[in-house]
């Protein structure tokens, strides 16, 4: 059996791999994926290009780092405090301000939906 070889590992949003999974086509998904496509289905707040483009606008605008940016956008957060949650891994201060900021941007692809 060869083995197989990871080239590239890159974070993706809920709605991204949603998407993905479909593409597949649901009678192509084994067990695990058709678990992950449900998933998927049940928890993604957003659709796929506007996940994509609000995690460029956040890495962008924002100053956040891929990993945080894709919690963020998989998650939609609606409040400071549970928005401190994605970004407390450093221990760092995040002023309260930046954190409205992205809060506003969250909300600006939730009124697209």
């Amino acid at each position: 059996m060869a083995r197989k070889r990871i080239s590239k590992v890159q974070p993706v949003t809920t709605p991204e791999v949603k998407a993905l999974l479909e593409s597949l086509g649901e009678e192509n998904l084994d067990q695990f994926q058709r678990r992950s496509l449900d998933y998927a289905a049940k928890f993604s707040k957003l659709d796929s290009e506007s996940a994509r483009k609000l995690l460029a606008e956040l890495k962008e605008e924002a100053n956040l780092e891929e990993e945080e940016a894709v919690q963020i956008v998989s998650c939609m957060p609606n409040s400071i405090a549970e928005l401190r949650v994605f970004l407390s891994g450093g221990r760092r201060i995040i002023e309260t301000s930046r954190l409205e900021s992205i809060l506003s941007l969250l909300d600006k692809y939730r009124k697209e939906e």
